[in-house]
């Protein structure tokens, strides 16, 4: 009768443990997005306050910290970039999408008024950022501003010209014609934080349209001219996604965190149990 009483009480304190491990964990887990995700948040009634880079709106979006290293490339100096990661949130709003990158650069090179010892355009440059869509959202283009089979849209903002929207088809970019996205930009606190707005849907070829059910790729840059950089010298990203499709895409996946919770739970119940019988 004592062995049996025993037996149960092991039991029972061992699922006592799992259950308060499954209540720690499982908070957590619930949050977890994959780890190339770019949220988005729809917020109706936000309207134009999206176009300013410091609204209150902005608030009630989550902030997505994307890595940035320096972009593979032929251009002199390409590996001497400066900006590590841009901060990305993400808003649908009135039929547009909006988005705000954020970045600390201590140096505000918003024109290119040349110094004493340089020359305009040649060795003074402006700070900028860039967005990179597919022009096709299903399409899976080269890192490197695509190909000619897979060209990209390009979303371009720098400090000494605003805004700017082009199309590549591998290096180089062109402009295109009827500009469709409007950029903001505020410089605060040795942080840039710039805004780009865009209708979703768009009746022009070599545009990309959010309206379709799916994911859409999207990779960022950032030049920092106190730096020097400009054209290929450039900190960017690997792709990321926005999740307008049914399901999620890239690891980590959430199911493969709860299998990991899972085993865990089975190590701790097991582990109780011969501890205490040892005991």
């Amino acid at each position: 009768m004592t062995a049996g009483r025993d037996d149960r009480s092991v039991a029972t304190a061992a699922v006592a443990l799992a259950l308060l491990t499954a209540a720690a964990v499982a908070p957590a887990l619930v949050g977890a997005r994959p780890a190339n995700e770019v949220p988005v948040t729809d917020l109706p009634e936000a309207g134009d306050s999206l176009s300013n880079p410091t609204a209150d709106a902005w608030g009630q979006t989550p902030e997505k910290e994307v890595a940035l290293a320096s972009a593979p490339s032929g251009a002199p100096n390409a590996n001497d970039t400066s900006i590590e990661a841009v901060s990305v949130r993400a808003a649908r709003t009135d039929g547009r999408l909006a988005l705000r990158l954020r970045w600390a650069d201590p140096t505000r090179d918003a024109n290119l008024t040349p110094g004493r010892y340089t020359t305009p355009h040649v060795n003074s440059f402006g700070d900028a950022a860039a967005i990179q869509l597919p022009t096709d959202a299903s399409a899976n283009p080269g890192i490197a501003m695509g190909s000619t089979q897979t060209p990209v849209n390009v979303w371009y903002w720098s400090g000494p010209t605003a805004g700017q929207e082009l199309i590549a088809g591998g290096p180089g970019t062109s402009s295109m014609v009827n500009q469709q996205v409007s950029t903001n930009a505020t410089y605060r606190d040795d942080h840039w934080y710039v805004t780009f707005v865009r209708n979703e849907t768009v009746d022009t070829a070599n545009r990309t349209d959010f309206a379709a059910n799916e994911d859409v790729q999207v990779a960022f840059a950032v030049w920092n001219g106190s730096n020097a950089e400009r054209a290929g010298q450039k900190a960017v990203s690997e792709w990321q996604y926005f999740p307008f499709g049914p399901g999620p895409q890239g690891p980590p996946y959430e199911a493969i965190l709860w299998g990991v919770a899972g085993l865990a739970l089975v190590v701790v119940i097991v582990a109780t149990v011969i501890g205490i019988r040892r005991s």
